[in-house]
């Protein structure tokens, strides 16, 4: 049945409800690890990481917030009274968008962004969102079209995690196994499993920063800046080439 594809959103809107929540991620080689607590996706913006305090400070006019899960993000661009849109493909991750007071949202998949959404001065892809464009040729067609949706001086507010940041033996086995497959080493191929729900296989790209610069090249975005802590997590926030430095 459907709905019981929207484990994601099952979680989130139970947490959202009081319960005590744990959702777990699937690899397709069979590596299994558990999600990020689900109560960093309600965290307020004095509780966000300091580069990420830093980086959403980069948002104006008119935001997309693509993947918007629990609405952290939207909502605290909400209250600064930026206008925002927050998609996502989960209905019940937007139903509790709702809930907690999210003015304008969309049920859409990353895939069905397009023109018909307006134009837009920021995209907002936190959270590591960056990843939800799945795959190399696809992050690049998906960056060339959002010029189609953005203002000339428009920026996207990409987060992503440095795959190569790692010691785990079954991590390193995985990018190898990418490669023989002619993958890039960080595209996972991936599934959400919450109780009895569970969502269909997906790819999920994570880049590090010298990837992110290739990825990015050529596709009318140029980055910015990078905003990072100590960890594999960084933001890049990327402009158009008439307002980047180069």
């Amino acid at each position: 049945m459907k709905h019981l594809q929207d484990a994601y959103g099952q979680a989130i809107y139970d947490f959202h409800s009081g319960e005590d929540c744990n959702v777990v991620i699937e690899r397709d080689d069979g590596y299994i690890d558990l999600d990020a607590p689900l109560k960093r996706y309600f965290s307020e913006y004095r509780n966000w990481a300091p580069y990420e305090r830093l980086a959403i400070k980069c948002a104006k006019g008119r935001v997309l917030d693509v993947g918007c899960g629990a609405g952290r993000h939207s909502l605290h661009l909400q209250k600064l009274g930026l206008n925002v849109l927050a998609i996502d493909i989960s209905p019940l991750a937007i139903k509790t968008c709702r809930l907690r007071g999210l003015r304008n949202t969309k049920v859409l998949s990353i895939d069905n962004v397009d023109h018909g959404l307006g134009t837009f001065d920021t995209i907002v892809m936190l959270g590591n969102n960056f990843g939800l464009v799945g795959s190399w040729n696809k992050a690049r067609s998906l960056l060339k079209r959002f010029q189609s949706i953005t203002s000339d001086r428009a920026c996207i507010i990409a987060g992503s995690a440095d795959p190569y940041d790692t010691k785990n033996a079954k991590h390193l086995e995985y990018h190898r196994r990418n490669k023989q497959r002619r993958r890039t080493p960080g595209q996972l191929r991936i599934r959400v499993r919450y109780q009895n729900y569970m969502t269909p296989w997906f790819d999920y790209l994570l880049v590090s920063k010298k990837e992110m610069k290739r990825v990015v090249d050529g596709t009318g975005w140029k980055i910015q800046k990078i905003f990072s802590n100590s960890g594999p997590r960084y933001i890049a926030l990327l402009n158009r080439p008439s307002d980047a430095i180069r």
